[in-house]
C-alpha cells in the first residue's frame, strides 16, 4: 500500500521521472496500487495549510501573493482537468491544468511558503481564475487569520472587481497594470493611458495619484523601468504619501518569489508530469506536490542551501558511491 509520504519522499528523490511505473517499480509494488493510490486519496488545499501553517512568520507588513500557472499537457490525450488556456510563461494558448496560487512572504522577504491554491475547472465549479484569486484572499484574512496585509498580483489579476475587493478588506495591494488601461488625474483632463501622461522627474520619483477607470477611489501610479527598458505600470492604494518608486520597486519585486515557486515544483518535483488521466488523481499528484515543495524547502533552509542544491546532492552521493564501487565496469579489450 503506498503512503502519502512515501508519494512526497519519491517527489523529491526521483531526478526526473515521477510516472506511476517508476514507483511502483522503486517501492516493489504493482502499477495498480500506485494508481489506486492517487484514485483514492483526498489531498486538497488545506492539507497544505495544516502542514505550513506552522513555518509562517506572519506580520502585517508581509505579503500575499497570487499568481497561476498552467500544468503543460498538450502532448496528453484524455486527462481530464486539462483545456485550451493562456499560460503567461509560453507567451500563448497552451494545453493544460491551470492552477491559482497564495504564497505568503514573511516582511523580511526571507521566508516564503505556498498556503494555498485552486485548480481552475470552470466546467465543475463554474469560477473563473480571478474568483479563485478573491476566495483565497478572503479565506487567507477570515479564515486563516492571516496578519499579512500586502496584497502583490500581476496585471491579470488587476480587475476593478479585484482592487475594490482588497480595498474593501483593509489590505494594500501592489498590482500591475496593462498599459491600455485608462487613468485620469482630474475631471477635466479626461482619461488617457498612462505613458501618455506627463511623466516629470518628480513623477518618475513619487509616483502620480490617477483616477483608475470604474474604480470608486483615487491610486498612485508608478512607472517601473527596468534595465532593459521594459516598462512596468503599478497601482496602488498604499495611502503612505512618502512612498517613492523606488520602494515600489522593491516591493513589486517580492512578486518574483512566487515565480519561483512555480518554477521548482515543475523543475525539481515533477508537477506536469503525472499522466494519470483522472482529475482525482491529477489533483491528488499536484497537491502532494506543493506539499514535497515544503518538505524540500524546510530541509534546505536546515542545511543552508537552496532546493536546486539539496535535490543535486541526492544524485551527488549516488554518483560518487558509483564512481567509488561501479555497478557496471568499463569494458576493455584486452
Amino acid at each position: 500500500m503506498v503512503t502519502r509520504g512515501q508519494y512526497i519522499e519519491y517527489l523529491i528523490a526521483s531526478p526526473r521521472n515521477y510516472t506511476c511505473s517508476h514507483l511502483a517499480e522503486h517501492l516493489e509494488v504493482s502499477h495498480d496500487s500506485v494508481s489506486d493510490f492517487l484514485t483514492r486519496e483526498k489531498v486538497t488545499a488545506s492539507d497544505l495549510w495544516e502542514q505550513v501553517k506552522g513555518l509562517l512568520q506572519d506580520e502585517e507588513e508581509g505579503y500575499l501573493i497570487v499568481d497561476d500557472s498552467v500544468q503543460d499537457k498538450r502532448y496528453s490525450q484524455k486527462i481530464e482537468l486539462a483545456r485550451y488556456q493562456w499560460s503567461g510563461l509560453e507567451g500563448r494558448v497552451i494545453k493544460g491544468i491551470g492552477v491559482v496560487n497564495l504564497t505568503h512572504v514573511s516582511q523580511d522577504k526571507k521566508e516564503f511558503h505556498p498556503i494555498d491554491y485552486r485548480l481552475y475547472n470552470p466546467d465543475d465549479d463554474g469560477k473563473t481564475k480571478n474568483q479563485h484569486f478573491r476566495d483565497m484572499i478572503l479565506n487567507a484574512k477570515t479564515r486563516k487569520d492571516l496578519k499579512a496585509k500586502k496584497v502583490l498580483f500581476d496585471s491579470w489579476y488587476s480587475s476593478v472587481e479585484n482592487l475594490k475587493f482588497i480595498h474593501r478588506l483593509g489590505m494594500i495591494f501592489y498590482g500591475a497594470i496593462k498599459p491600455n488601461r485608462l487613468v485620469s488625474i482630474s475631471k477635466d483632463a479626461g482619461y488617457c493611458k498612462p505613458a501618455d501622461l506627463d511623466w516629470t522627474q518628480e513623477a518618475l520619483e513619487k509616483g502620480i495619484e490617477v483616477k483608475l477607470k470604474e474604480l470608486p477611489f483615487k491610486v498612485c501610479l508608478f512607472k517601473l523601468v527596468a534595465q532593459n527598458g521594459d516598462i512596468d505600470w503599478i497601482v496602488t492604494n498604499n495611502p503612505d504619501s512618502t512612498l517613492t518608486t523606488q520602494v515600489v520597486q522593491l516591493e513589486n519585486g517580492v512578486r518574483w518569489k512566487i515565480e519561483q515557486v512555480n518554477r521548482d515544483v515543475k523543475q525539481l518535483l515533477g508537477s506536469e508530469a503525472c499522466q494519470c488521466r483522472k482529475g482525482r488523481s491529477q489533483r491528488n499528484h499536484i497537491g502532494l506536490v506543493y506539499q514535497a515543495w515544503v518538505s524540500l524547502a524546510v530541509h534546505a533552509r536546515s542545511v543552508g542551501e537552496t532546493l536546486y542544491q539539496v535535490k543535486q546532492s541526492l544524485l551527488r552521493d549516488y554518483l560518487m558511491t558509483e564512481l567509488n564501487m561501479p555497478t557496471v565496469l568499463a569494458f576493455r579489450v584486452t
